[in-house]
């Protein structure tokens, strides 16, 4: 066991699926990797307009304990469910515990990306509470691309990574998502936020002001996005955006969308609003935490504050 692993609680999840592997194979892991859940600062329903987000990676995570496996498989133990998948990567079909969608899915969009796969079983459990809105599926996917990376020997492309993982979500498990998530949960930076680009994916780590910590609380409301409003909404954004003319609302101004405001439909009016000044409030929120101002960050990040008057002309898209 690592330094890491041994000071660590013993219920940890890295501990956990270690102990796990150990005690299932006879034998320590060849390999243990993780990726982060996710809670984001500001950029909401932006990333599938293109626009800007700045999300911040968590302490809870995902693990996967494994070893390579002849013969193009992979069987996985979930220590969370207490169930099993098995996985042929000639022929990745759906079937199996729900979880295991996300590991198959991105088994085949690696695969669809040209990537070269290698079997490997293994062990996985993480504590980023599920359907809370913290990304659990993304770091399921993360942590599983990870997993092919060390024992295909890959050298990490996190943006390449995480177009492969959002590809899984949208045509494998059915959520047609942005790219936060996965971009997080792959370039993540230690004790900073990260500015995504989500157009180009140029990322920017943000520090946090002096000072200042950011607390997750889990309300125990849950939801999935399968079952959200989420499509329809993306779908009423990309109306918006053919409306106006432009790839994405990312391209449109608050002076452009002004000037149009007449000529659009409510609801495509009020879904364009909220997009492009959380675009504008996203960039003035970095600036404000790069000069370590607190206060100033604090308020861009808090809608009802009115530091950054587009919090008040652009309310949350609902």
């Amino acid at each position: 066991m690592s330094a890491l692993a041994a000071a660590q609680p013993a219920d940890s999840p890295r501990v956990r699926v270690e102990a796990a592997f150990a005690l299932r194979y006879g034998a320590p892991p060849a390999f243990v990797v993780r990726a982060p859940g996710r809670v984001n600062l500001i950029g909401e329903h932006t990333d599938y307009n293109d626009g800007f987000v700045m999300p911040l990676a968590i302490d809870r995570a995902l693990w996967i304990a494994l070893r390579p496996l002849a013969g193009g498989q992979v069987r996985a133990h979930s220590l969370d469910y207490n169930e099993d998948m098995q996985l042929d990567l000639r022929n990745p079909v759906h079937g199996g515990p729900q979880w295991s969608e996300y590991i198959g899915g991105t088994a085949w969009a690696l695969a669809e990306a040209g990537h070269v796969l290698a079997g490997w079983e293994g062990v996985l459990a993480g504590d980023v509470p599920i359907g809370a809105g913290l990304s659990s599926s993304a770091a399921l996917e993360l942590a599983t691309a990870r997993a092919f990376a060390a024992i295909g020997g890959w050298q990490w492309n996190a943006a390449g990574m995480a177009r492969a993982c959002q590809h899984a979500e949208n045509a494998w498990v059915g959520v047609n998502c942005g790219i936060m998530d996965q971009m997080i949960s792959a370039a993540a930076v230690a004790d900073h936020a990260l500015l995504i680009d989500c157009r180009s994916l140029a990322v920017q780590p943000v520090p946090l002001p002096v000072q200042t910590c950011v607390v997750v609380l889990d309300t125990s409301t849950r939801r999935g996005l399968v079952d959200s409003a989420y499509n329809e909404r993306r779908a009423q954004c990309e109306r918006a955006a053919r409306v106006l003319g432009v790839p994405a609302l990312r391209d449109v101004s608050s002076a452009q969308l002004a000037a149009a405001a007449q000529a659009m439909e409510p609801l495509a009016l009020r879904r364009a609003r909220h997009v492009v000044g959380e675009d504008e409030r996203t960039l003035a929120a970095v600036q404000h935490m790069q000069q370590g101002n607190a206060a100033r960050s604090v308020r861009c990040l808090t809608p009802a504050m009115p530091a950054c008057a587009m919090t008040l002309k652009f309310p949350v898209l609902r």
